[in-house]
């Protein structure tokens, strides 16, 4: 019982108390079925031609699981789910994924995502998120448009889950700003701090593909008391290099990778942390089991973290780290 407890305080003082957010006062957890859904179709063979129509006719306050089926295209417009429209499911055909992008602004990841979510209780399966503003005109000996903050999504909202998604752009691609977030088979590229935020996740069975030097993800935990984190789990991580698996947004930044498949482009580092005013010790960036060339251990900086059975299990399982309260099964099939 004493090492229990023991374990138990360790996770609590050295990685953070839980954080539970309520469910909204509407909820109703026997609605877990779709009651709805809306056809976006850009040639006008659905409900709607656009993608942030379709979000717009759904109610304010809205509490039943609402599918808007996107059917296959490209669409060039910024999408935003606001807050208080809460239960939408965003689903493409599996063999045909329509894209969602925007490129014409850069510079304040705020106002460039080419989607962003403020809502709760999301799904998202089978769309393409992508900001072409990097990928238009790339900096070329000094000449040409500057590489700038350009987020394909950015995800304000809790218990938000994505399935075979992908996120495409160059600096700051996936904005995992806040909330818990579970992202299944999908594909993230970029080159400069592509998945930061400040959000609770986990990647399973994820791509990442890295598009040259630069960092993977920028988390931006801030406090020894803070539950949030990124944890890569079964992933495979490969691309042009050399680059870094992170850096530190704040001083007690966490990020895991776990059973990870590296391809030799992470530097022998691993990582770096550049906002903590020399309190690397801080930090919480770890490496478990994982495997090819990228994933050598003994250069790696010396504060990595090194963590217990009990600890890895804690973050990489989705029950006890992002699912507490069993919002996972509560979303639509």
């Amino acid at each position: 019982m004493q090492s229990f407890i023991s374990v138990t305080l360790a996770l609590f003082f050295f990685f953070g108390a839980l954080e539970a957010r309520p469910y909204p006062m509407n909820y109703n957890p026997q609605q877990d079925f779709v009651s709805r859904t809306i056809t976006v179709d850009k040639h006008g063979r659905g409900d709607f031609a656009s993608v942030q129509q379709a979000i717009d006719s759904i109610p304010s306050n809205n509490y039943v699981w609402t599918r808007i089926h996107i059917n296959f295209g490209i669409y060039v417009e910024k999408v935003e789910i606001p807050q208080d429209k809460p239960y939408i499911i965003l689903e493409g055909d599996p063999n045909h994924f329509p894209v969602i992008e925007y490129g014409s602004d850069a510079g304040d990841v705020v106002k460039s995502p080419a989607f962003k979510l403020y809502a709760d209780n999301f799904v998202a399966r089978n769309i393409v998120f992508k900001n072409t503003y990097n990928r238009l005109l790339p900096p070329k000996d000094g000449r040409g448009r500057k590489m700038a903050q350009a987020p394909a999504a950015a995800i304000y909202g809790d218990k938000a889950s994505f399935y075979q998604c992908r996120f495409l752009s160059v600096q700051d691609t996936l904005a995992d700003i806040q909330g818990r977030h579970y992202f299944y088979d999908c594909y993230i590229e970029g080159r400069v701090d592509f998945i930061w935020g400040f959000g609770q996740s986990i990647y399973e069975k994820c791509q990442i593909n890295s598009l040259g030097s630069g960092y993977i993800t920028a988390q931006g935990r801030d406090s020894a008391y803070n539950a949030t984190g990124f944890v890569f789990k079964d992933c495979y991580v490969y691309g042009s290099g050399p680059t870094l698996l992170g850096r530190a947004y704040r001083p007690y930044a966490r990020v895991l990778f776990v059973g990870t498949y590296m391809e030799d482009i992470i530097k022998a580092e691993g990582w770096i942390a550049p906002w903590n005013n020399g309190q690397d010790y801080l930090t919480a960036f770890s490496e478990v089991d994982c495997k090819g060339p990228g994933a050598e251990l003994s250069k790696r900086v010396p504060w990595e973290k090194k963590l217990s059975a009990e600890e890895v299990s804690y973050f990489s399982n989705a029950a006890s780290f992002i699912n507490q309260d069993g919002w996972m099964q509560k979303q639509p099939k």
